[in-house]
């Protein structure tokens, strides 16, 4: 493998456009996580999110989020490379060089930090921190290349969004607050496991021994289903304990149905496109599960 990614030298181009650095930030993905910290907020008070908290927030745990990222990019450059969905990234393909990434990344991490700290509470500013201290270092430079239940124990990081959002507004953790990551993190298993399935030979390749490539294409499907079925199990606890109404009850029994019947497909009447489908559903599942709880917060409250 080292004389494979040794061939990966890319010319590093001297003009770097603000696309790039925006690129690395993985947008979506962070867009994601800070609707998932929006919600925790608003479901953390009966009413209105007074914006001095809720400006300085969001762009906090958006800013140290879009570093964490960038971090992952710079870990993963050489096997980037590599792969085939990721070989055009920024930095694998020589856009943007390693030294304008790294200090890239630490100006959004310093920047973001400092406003959680100064704008919001010392305790959402230091879990945050701690989000990215999971996600770049513990998870990217460790546990992705070490046991093939790296997003299973590395997701967790990637969970905790919706308690920064509940403790940026009330400076304490909720029981509630763990709820709804205890949410993301039962869904992040079957939703990377599916693009793990889609991507498997590119895995294999550069030897990151996600499930499909330690344990089989066959085993990771029963696996995703049976996720499925916690995470519709997990679902009903915001209903069962009072902290959702009857609306988010009915929104999250159809998309976990639809989750489940997604899951059920790629186990037992798979074809090419059908783990895309369910990585791809799986994304609109978590968006609109958090929206339907947004949803049932506000017309009960």
């Amino acid at each position: 493998m080292a004389k494979s990614y040794a061939s990966q030298t890319p010319m590093i181009t001297t003009g770097v456009s603000w696309r790039e650095y925006y690129e690395i930030t993985k947008p979506k993905v962070v867009a994601l996580l800070v609707l998932t910290a929006l919600v925790g907020m608003s479901l953390s008070v009966p009413g209105a999110i007074p914006w001095q908290v809720l400006i300085p927030a969001m762009l906090g745990i958006g800013l140290l989020s879009s570093a964490s990222a960038a971090i992952n990019h710079i870990v993963d450059q050489r096997i980037d490379a590599v792969m085939a969905r990721t070989h055009n990234r920024p930095l694998p393909n020589g856009r943007i060089s390693n030294s304008k990434a790294i200090a890239f990344a630490a100006s959004l991490a310093f920047t973001g930090f400092v406003m959680l700290y100064a704008l919001v509470n010392p305790l959402t500013a230091w879990l945050t921190l701690s989000g990215l201290v999971g996600y770049s270092v513990i998870y990217t430079m460790y546990l992705k290349r070490a046991t093939p239940q790296n997003i299973t124990i590395g997701g967790l990081a990637g969970a905790i969004p919706p308690l920064l959002g509940w403790t940026a507004m009330t400076n304490e953790i909720h029981p509630h607050a763990l709820l709804l990551v205890l949410i993301v993190f039962t869904w992040t298993p079957p939703h990377f496991w599916a693009l793990a399935i889609h991507r498997r030979d590119d895995y294999a390749k550069v030897n990151i021994p996600m499930l499909p490539v330690t344990h089989g294409i066959e085993f990771t499907k029963t696996q995703i289903l049976l996720y499925t079925i916690l995470l519709f199990v997990v679902c009903l606890i915001p209903y069962l304990v009072g902290m959702s109404g009857w609306i988010y009850l009915l929104g999250a029994s159809v998309l976990n149905a639809i989750f489940f019947a997604y899951a059920w497909k790629l186990k037992f009447n798979a074809d090419s496109k059908t783990a895309m489908q369910t990585f791809r559903f799986s994304i609109i599942h978590l968006m609109v599960l958090f929206l339907v709880l947004l949803v049932d917060h506000y017309a009960i409250n």
